[in-house]
C-alpha cells in the first residue's frame, strides 16, 4: 500500500487516510514504515496522526457513531440523547462498547443544524433525537 504513496514532497495527511482506509485505523506500528516510505522522520508522522481527529490509532467498533456537540445540538439538549446511548452502549465519547460493535466520538458539526441534535451511524444521519429515538437507532446497527 505504502508502494501507492507520492513521497515527493511528502504527503502524510493522505498517506494515514490511506491506511487508515485499508485497516480502518492506524496502527502505531505502522509509523516507522510510514516514516521511512516518506522520507519524514516519525515526530512528523505521529504530529500529524495525533492534530487530526478523524485519524485513529486504535480499532474501531463495527459501527461508528458521530455524535454532535456542536451549539445547535447543545441548545436542543443532546446532553439527554448521548446520556442514553452511553447508558445502553456501556461507553462514553471516545471508547468502544464492551462488545466491540460500536464506537462512540464526537464530533462538533454534521452540517444539519437545522434539524438538532444529531447523530451518524456510518454514513447515516439520525436528526432531531431524543432519548428514545437515538438508542432506537442503535438497535438497526446491532
Amino acid at each position: 500500500m505504502l508502494e501507492k504513496c507520492v513521497a515527493s514532497p511528502p504527503n502524510i495527511l493522505a498517506t494515514l487516510q490511506a491506511v487508515q482506509a485499508a485497516f480502518g485505523y492506524v496502527p502505531l506500528d505502522t509509523v516507522p514504515a510510514i516514516a521511512a516510505k516518506l522520507g519524514v522522520t516519525d515526530s512528523d508522522v505521529r504530529g500529524v496522526l495525533s492534530f487530526y481527529h478523524d485519524l485513529r490509532t486504535e480499532k474501531p467498533g463495527k459501527h461508528v457513531i458521530r455524535f454532535c456537540l456542536g451549539d445547535s445540538c447543545r441548545a436542543t439538549h443532546c446532553e439527554n440523547s448521548l446520556a442514553a446511548i452511553e447508558k445502553k452502549l456501556g461507553c462514553e465519547l471516545g471508547e468502544t462498547s464492551p462488545d466491540g460493535k460500536f464506537t462512540l466520538e464526537k464530533v462538533y458539526c454534521l452540517g444539519n443544524c437545522a434539524l438538532s441534535p444529531n447523530m451518524m451511524i456510518g454514513e447515516e444521519i439520525y436528526p432531531r433525537l431524543t432519548p428514545k429515538s437515538a438508542t432506537a437507532a442503535l438497535e438497526k446497527h446491532k
